[in-house]
């Protein structure tokens, strides 16, 4: 047997392995402890912190559900950049229907970055009345026990607490495309390195002592990337701290999305990716299905293994993500396994794709991930 052949029989096994290996992680991570079973800092009053932008699906659905939490001392504080923004009259209307719950909407845009939800953000972090402050994107859908579920999280060596989006309830094949990105390949490697300790942050939800970020400055710290959860990433670790993720994240309704604008939307983060930790980028290339399965299909080929090879391994492969959505009650339908599939194509492309360029739009913000300031950008 050659040298060749004997390395790609390797990587096969080795990428299965670590693959099995990241799925038992999570799904025995999800599975340990309630939400609420152990919050060290009680239940401190809090702040909840929403930028807004344009009517998004279910944007109506997914803001009530921050007035309806089972907790006793929180505010909402709504942030938006235009006055023109159409959400605005959903906001005063969801306001006004509860007025049980302290709710502010601010209106402007503080130009303190290239990232307009940072922008955006800006003035709610400085009018926010509590210590304890969470940033949550418009389109998470809130349990009730959503700030709870977090503070379960919070321990001595906790500088922030974050949550992955995870896709529910699509209406087409882009929604499912996405779904396979979100929940079982990035929320999986995300929650698998929480699991390790090596959690790093996701702006769609992050629980924040105010205190942690100003020392750094205060909120235009995370404009030192052009990424805020990879900016936040870095403060918290230069405190000597970690970021940890929630045991089970909070769901993103999606409806139906143009393939395009998924597409679009991953090379996004791939670039931002590429350039805020590249090492972890580099890997990336090989944390699919398609490259040890394409190696097993062509060992096969050649007589180098037997022909059960690969279907067995492309079973085994896409039955655990299977299984470990169905534990933990992640979407998973009969058209998850084509879309982990089309994924796993995918990813080669996007690979390729982020390292073959620096622009990218986003909200009708022309970007680029090599400058560092927006007047740069917008000179572009």
């Amino acid at each position: 047997m050659s040298s060749g052949i004997l390395l790609a029989q390797i990587f096969c096994l080795v990428a299965l392995l670590v693959h099995l290996a990241s799925i038992a992680l999570v799904t025995l991570r999800g599975g340990r402890g309630q939400a609420g079973d152990a919050r060290p800092h009680g239940r401190p009053r809090i702040t909840i912190l929403r930028p807004v932008c344009g009517i998004e699906h279910a944007i109506e659905r997914t803001l009530r559900s921050g007035f309806t939490l089972d907790y006793p001392n929180y505010e909402l504080v709504f942030c938006a950049a235009s006055r023109s923004d159409p959400v605005l009259p959903v906001i005063r209307r969801l306001i006004a229907a509860h007025p049980s719950v302290p709710a502010r909407l601010l209106v402007g845009d503080d130009r303190i970055s290239i990232n307009p939800k940072l922008n955006n953000l800006a003035k709610g972090w400085i009018a926010a009345r509590h210590e304890w402050i969470v940033m949550a994107d418009s389109n998470v859908l809130m349990p009730p026990d959503y700030l709870d579920r977090m503070l379960e999280r919070w321990d001595g060596e906790s500088g922030l607490v974050c949550s992955p989006p995870l896709g529910s309830e699509p209406d087409n094949l882009g929604a499912e495309f996405e779904c396979a990105y979100l929940n079982t390949y990035q929320a999986r490697w995300q929650l698998a390195a929480d699991a390790v300790g090596q959690g790093f942050a996701q702006g769609k939800s992050m629980l924040w002592r105010r205190e942690n970020l100003d020392r750094h400055g205060g909120i235009a710290a995370l404009a030192a990337d052009p990424a805020e959860d990879a900016a936040a990433t870095k403060a918290i670790r230069a405190n000597s701290q970690r970021v940890r993720l929630v045991r089970q994240p909070f769901t993103q309704p999606l409806g139906a999305r143009a393939l395009q604008a998924v597409w679009h939307r991953q090379l996004r983060w791939a670039r931002l990716r590429r350039v805020t930790f590249p090492a972890l980028f580099g890997i990336e290339l090989f944390l699919g299905g398609l490259l040890p399965i394409g190696l097993a299909t062509l060992l096969a080929v050649t007589d180098s293994v037997p022909g059960w090879v690969p279907p067995a391994l492309a079973i085994v492969w896409y039955g655990a993500e299977a299984w470990m959505a169905k534990r933990l009650g992640w979407h998973c339908s009969r058209w998850s396994p084509l879309a982990w599939l089309l994924r796993d194509l995918s990813l080669p492309v996007l690979w390729i794709a982020a390292v073959s360029g620096s622009g990218f739009e986003w909200r009708g913000n022309q970007m680029n991930v090599k400058n560092d300031s927006l007047l740069a950008a917008e000179g572009d």
